[in-house]
């Protein structure tokens, strides 16, 4: 009976062959006592010989044996690539994960995997002697590829924008696999982060010594332990147009490909647009949880990334969050803006005050009730809640409670009792709004303490009081605290609606100036400056996560939402992606193959593969990357990588000016330009005023652009992009590419 196997969606018809094919070199070794040698013919050919042999007494015969794959088998027999384990490894480590938790569906198959098309499209014939051992690292990759593709590897100048999961799996292989293995070539990676503890369990080139250490850096470290040959280089900037000045068209044109390993969409999107403009192979990849994919972008052949994009995540509805709730991600995401609100920004808010002798006046020159809110602010953190010792705090973590869990809800239910009803005729409370309950405290209730414990440390730590964990000073102090009666009153408002939330959020009963003549002078505050708290979520020691977790769960508890642990209430809070370090390995070893195409220098659309997968499933999909889309105007084809090549430096060493690029337009494409942009920019337009035009016109490109945007053209810069808007000779509007205008040498 021939078993069931599972295969690469694009390559059907191997996955018979090479169930014959590996199955015949097992029986090879066992005649010869060794697998054939790369690339020898002969040892290639007794292998055909034997697996013909083989295959027609299997039971899973096939009926023409392929010689190519066969003698490709032969081939590749002693290799070893660094990719391939990643991929194998990955693959395995999940399904031995399934086997000890039983979560997900095992692979219940054989499984082929295999990447031919990595070989050189143009000489996939290596000469045997190239293939030879050499006695170092590379012998395995040599084998398969030759030492002049080793050569080429050594010589790679890439750039890897991040070094957080996937990055150091990537750079782990490149350092296995040799790339910038000598002093002509380089891989730069820049990261901005630091090391998390909660990074360690997928980020393995990090230890727990490496924490709050740079990420590239540190990374940098590990790889060159690894592989003192390679030359790499860490940095530690974010991407986008604030650093410019570093990553600028001489760093972009010395590049031979760029490797992402971001974990947000906007850097992918904007690496996506550098690589787009400078014509560079771009290797995008992204995991989340036992999802994977890898996505690659080839100069005039692929779309880029961002020609399609995932729909936007959907967020949480403001009155949602305040009145009615009905998820846990709600309780979550209530109590980390409580932790922003009453422990991160009062006291930053506080500090500027302080530190600024012009704070009050800048404040009150902005519009809106923005300053009375700010200025709000920095009189409660200073006067109004200043707590002066540690029972002062935990008065101000009792009121909290009873204001929040119980004050609110009483209220709510006053304005919306339970058996409301809307105006239909419908209960008020139904579908998604949770009828809720006000919670009584209790001080041996677990939850109820672990929320005073928390906020009121917090609360402590900002104004630089001693604090303390210890129950019986707690229960003490909660003792000593009187909790006035509340009663619901009428006429107050509460919103149902985005709407209604948000015109409340604009009233403000306090003018700015009358809360600034409230407030003590600066002076009055001698030396005094505020703990500023920013949230952090791997420290277990320092409340934050405790405070959230209470907040969150005792919200829960009003609604009647299931409680969450505090490894989710953690996940969530923290927007932690769930990543795991087998999806991670996969992803990373698929880069690494499609790499290898790139250094062979391989141009059919074919040859590459974007790949869909989920370990859970399992799932695998392999599909070409999609053609670049195609627009026209007259007879001219263009897509996304063309673009008008102009350089605007006359031969006598002059800048083209603003009339002398729309007529060069004119006269060598038949368009009218009717708007030109740069940026936000607009630099020209059919319906500006004459004179404005005329004097417009007669400035070079470059002066033109400076004169506009008021700013000074950065020195670094050589080229710009312009935006054009065109007519054709009959007047109608049409889509043209844009224009790269060089204006420095």
């Amino acid at each position: 009976m021939s078993p069931n196997m599972s295969y690469r969606i694009l390559r059907k018809w191997r996955m018979s062959q090479l169930h014959i094919a590996l199955q015949a070199l097992h029986q090879y070794k066992v005649k010869v006592g060794s697998l054939p040698q790369p690339r020898n013919k002969q040892h290639a050919s007794d292998f055909v010989s034997l697996a013909k042999d083989f295959n027609s007494s299997s039971k899973a015969k096939v009926d023409t044996i392929d010689e190519s794959l066969f003698q490709s088998v032969a081939f590749n027999a002693v290799g070893d690539l660094t990719p391939i384990h990643a991929v194998i490894g990955g693959i395995a480590a999940q399904e031995v994960l399934k086997a000890c938790s039983g979560k997900f569906h095992p692979i219940f198959q054989h499984f082929y995997f295999d990447a031919l098309e990595c070989y050189s499209e143009e000489n996939p014939d290596v000469p045997e002697d190239a293939c030879q051992p050499a006695g170092n690292r590379y012998d395995g990759q040599v084998a398969i590829f030759g030492k002049q593709f080793q050569e080429k590897l050594f010589q790679q100048n890439i750039f890897v924008v991040g070094s957080g999961a996937i990055g150091c799996e990537l750079l782990k292989n490149f350092a296995m696999m040799g790339v910038a293995g000598s002093e002509s070539g380089k891989i730069l990676v820049t990261d901005m982060d630091s090391i998390e503890k909660s990074n360690l369990n997928r980020q393995f080139l990090f230890r727990p010594w490496d924490v709050q250490q740079p990420k590239s850096l540190t990374a940098a470290k590990a790889v060159k332990a690894m592989n003192p040959d390679v030359n790499i280089v860490a940095h530690e900037n974010r991407v986008g147009p604030e650093t410019e000045n570093v990553y600028t068209d001489d760093f972009f044109e010395s590049l031979g490909c760029v490797v992402n390993a971001l974990d947000n969409v906007e850097a992918r999107a904007y690496m996506d647009r550098r690589c787009v403009y400078y014509r560079k192979p771009l290797l995008e990849s992204g995991t989340l949880g036992t999802k994977a994919n890898v996505q690659v972008v080839l100069p005039h052949l692929t779309e880029s990334y961002s020609s399609s994009q995932d729909p936007p995540e959907k967020s949480i509805p403001i009155c949602t969050l305040k009145n009615f709730p009905n998820a846990i991600e709600h309780t979550i995401q209530w109590a980390r803006d409580a932790f922003e609100g009453y422990f991160s920004q009062p006291s930053k808010n506080a500090n500027q005050y302080l530190n600024d002798p012009k704070f009050i006046e800048s404040t009150l020159k902005h519009y809106g009730t923005h300053p009375a809110e700010l200025i709000g602010s920095v009189k409660s953190a200073l006067v109004d809640t200043r707590p002066r010792s540690f029972a002062d705090c935990v008065k101000w973590a009792r009121l909290e409670f009873q204001t929040q869990f119980s004050n609110v809800i009483r209220q709510l239910l006053f304005n919306f009792p339970p058996d409301q009803v809307t105006s239909s005729g419908q209960p008020f409370w139904s579908g998604p709004k949770k009828c809720p309950k006000p919670i009584d405290f209790d001080a041996n209730n677990g939850l109820h303490f672990e929320y005073i414990v928390a906020a009121a440390n917090l609360k402590a730590e900002m104004y630089g009081i001693e604090r303390t964990r210890d129950r019986a000073t707690v229960l003490r102090l909660l003792g000593e605290v009187e909790v006035p009666k509340f009663v619901p009153r009428e006429g107050v408002r509460i919103a149902t609606t985005d709407a209604e939330a948000e015109d409340m959020g604009m009233n403000s009963d306090a003018s700015p100036a009358d809360l600034a003549e409230r407030l003590p002078s600066r002076e009055s505050f001698g030396k005094f400056r505020m703990t500023e708290i920013d949230f952090e979520k791997d420290d277990d020691t320092n409340f934050h996560i405790d405070f959230i977790m209470a907040t969150s769960n005792l919200r829960a508890t009003n609604y009647s939402i299931q409680i969450a642990d505090r490894h989710k209430t953690k996940g969530i809070a923290g927007k932690i992606i769930p990543a795991i370090a087998t999806t991670t390995s996969l992803v990373a070893g698929l880069v690494c193959l499609e790499f290898y195409k790139l250094v062979n220098g391989n141009r059919k659309l074919e040859t590459y593969k974007n790949g869909f997968l989920n370990l859970a499933l399992p799932f695998f999909a392999f599909s070409e990357p999609i053609q670049a889309p195609k627009q026209k105007y007259y007879e001219t084809e263009f897509s996304i990588w063309d673009r008008f090549d102009i350089d605007g430096i006359k031969s006598d060493g002059s800048e083209m000016t603003l009339g002398e690029l729309i007529d060069m337009f004119k006269n060598e494409y038949k368009l009218e330009v009717t708007m030109l942009s740069q940026g936000v920019v607009m630099v020209f337009s059919f319906f500006m005023a004459a004179a404005k035009r005329k004097d417009r016109l007669a400035m070079p490109v470059s002066k033109a652009v400076e004169t506009v945007s008021k700013k000074r053209l950065p020195s670094y810069i050589k080229a710009l992009v312009l935006e054009v808007c065109c007519n054709d000779e009959d007047g109608e509007d049409v889509d043209v590419p844009y224009i790269k205008y060089k204006f420095r040498s």
